[in-house]
């Protein structure tokens, strides 16, 4: 074990480790060499030495040893002795030579930020008047309170003893910041500016209690949102689960969009994307958790870095998220469409349009509506195939026949590779006499891309044809107009006018 030695500081005992002995030994010669042949020297050797006593008293108990580490902490605390000027008066304190007297927010006396604190020490003068004026010119135009707060943001708090000592000057130790029970008076106040700063904490306090309060409730607010914001992401877009976060929980409209991705951008690009979405969104959620509980329990953390770097991060995964997206958006730059015509033959009576292959009929495993409600995306993962529900529009013809036009439209990168991937989808429709049978559905053909792909059914109809429809193709005509609707009757019954179908009573 090393030895330790007792020594008497400030009229206190302490008992010190030998190396660390040495190195204090040293210090105090050192001051004792500046400071023993100027005027008043031995008065500021013995306030050090009570200052050195109240810092290992701060670090230590009485009981235990003073270590090597906490005379090198005194010191930085303190300063070495090149850092004092020439003693100046008779045991008013020391000043740095260094460095020039500097500006600061004093946390010796302080009612919000300690600006006016800071100024008063800055300028020798109670600060009790530059309050005043802060308070006087708030009402003008708010000038006071944002000179307070640019003030507040631009000094900085004088913690060390060095910095107090470029705050004050030669009043250091005149102005009690050098000891422990720091006084609440200013070296310059008057009884009445002292009295007026007594009322300026008082109203500090409250309006502190208030901001308190208030800080609070939006820390409680921060967690509770990012918590909960974070919760639904993961339930709904990892374990697929949307019943209760989503408008229509039969419609899957969140939970499957992950799965889509497969299906809209290139296969090797799915899980970067699906990770920087992750971090897109994770990041901002757990820095609102975590700010939300630092404002909460209002505790002091060095995380300055911890913050720079998941921005840093964040922007990254932002900047990377947002180049992948542009180039695979590319491919959806122009929009093209293709057109296949098919007259229907001798026009019946009555047309009877029914449905062909139904979309109750595939294995569709997930269901998304994307725009509106009309546009449904119907996955089968097991084939990997992707089913969209097409559009009927029935309008007049100009002649006496009866033609089926289908209209594929899709995108891509130029207008020839737009039209290129919409001839690609698979759409069948039949005719077998009277009856023209529709499919609910196209199919996109295995391996490849989704690119807001839509086929649209037009068939044209002479004036007087009585049109009959079952419910899935009723269903596909009223979806032409964005809204869905079908009647309660098995079929329905139509007649063509020159404005369009009009139904026809029972």
């Amino acid at each position: 074990m090393e030895k330790t030695i007792k020594i008497n500081l400030g009229g206190i005992l302490f008992q010190i480790e030998e190396e660390a002995y040495r190195m204090l030994r040293d210090y105090l010669q050192s001051i004792d060499h500046k400071f023993r042949n100027v005027p008043g020297g031995n008065e500021t050797i013995e306030d050090i030495e009570s200052r050195i006593a109240e810092i290992f008293q701060s670090q230590k108990d009485l009981s235990e040893v003073i270590s090597k580490e906490n005379v090198e902490m005194m010191i930085s605390i303190i300063g070495t002795p090149d850092e004092f000027d020439q003693y100046e008066g008779t045991g008013s304190g020391y000043q740095t030579s260094r460095r020039e007297k500097r500006m600061y927010r004093n946390p010796d006396d302080r009612i919000i930020g300690g600006v006016c604190g800071g100024i008063g020490a800055y300028l020798n003068t109670d600060p009790v008047w530059f309050r005043l004026i802060f308070i006087i010119m708030t009402p003008v135009f708010l000038i006071g309170l944002f000179v307070y707060l640019a003030l507040w943001i631009a000094l900085p708090l004088a913690i060390s003893d060095s910095q107090k000592r470029e705050m004050y000057g030669s009043d250091f130790y005149r102005s009690g910041a050098n000891i422990t029970d720091k006084t609440s008076e200013y070296p310059y106040s008057s009884k009445v500016g002292n009295a007026f700063n007594q009322v300026f904490r008082a109203i500090g306090k409250v309006l502190f209690i208030i901001v308190r309060i208030f800080l609070i409730i939006i820390g409680v607010t921060f967690v509770l949102a990012g918590f909960t914001t974070l919760f639904s992401f993961i339930i709904i877009f990892v374990f697929k689960y949307p019943g209760s976060f989503s408008i229509d929980a039969g419609e899957f409209n969140l939970a499957y969009l992950p799965d889509f991705l497969n299906y809209i951008v290139t296969p090797a690009m799915v899980p970067l994307m699906t990770a920087l979405i992750v971090l897109v969104v994770a990041i901002p959620l757990l820095a609102m958790v975590y700010g939300g509980i630092r404002l909460i329990f209002w505790f002091k953390v060095r995380d300055g870095y911890v913050w720079l770097i998941g921005l840093v991060v964040w922007v990254l995964c932002v900047a990377s998220l947002a180049i992948i997206s542009f180039n695979e958006g590319v491919s959806y730059a122009e929009r093209g469409k293709t057109t296949s015509l098919e007259y229907f033959g001798p026009t019946p009576d009555t047309l009877y349009i029914m449905s062909g292959e139904k979309i109750s009929d595939m294995h569709a495993d997930k269901e998304i509506s994307v725009t509106d409600n009309y546009y449904r995306i119907y996955i089968d993962d097991k084939n990997d195939l992707v089913y969209i529900r097409s559009r009927l529009d029935i309008n007049p013809a100009d002649n006496n026949s009866i033609r089926i036009e289908i209209e594929r439209e899709s995108s891509g990168t130029s207008r020839l590779d737009a039209e290129s991937n919409a001839s690609r989808l698979n759409y069948d429709f039949k005719i077998a006499g009277d009856t023209l049978y529709l499919d609910e559905f196209f199919m996109i053909p295995p391996d490849s891309k989704w690119s807001f792909d839509e086929v649209e059914v037009e068939v044209f109809i002479p004036e007087g044809t009585i049109v009959s429809m079952d419910k899935t193709t009723e269903r596909m005509y009223h979806s032409y107009y964005d809204y869905d609707f079908v009647t309660d009757t098995e079929n329905r019954y139509w007649r063509m006018t020159d404005d369009g179908l009009d139904y026809l009573e029972d």
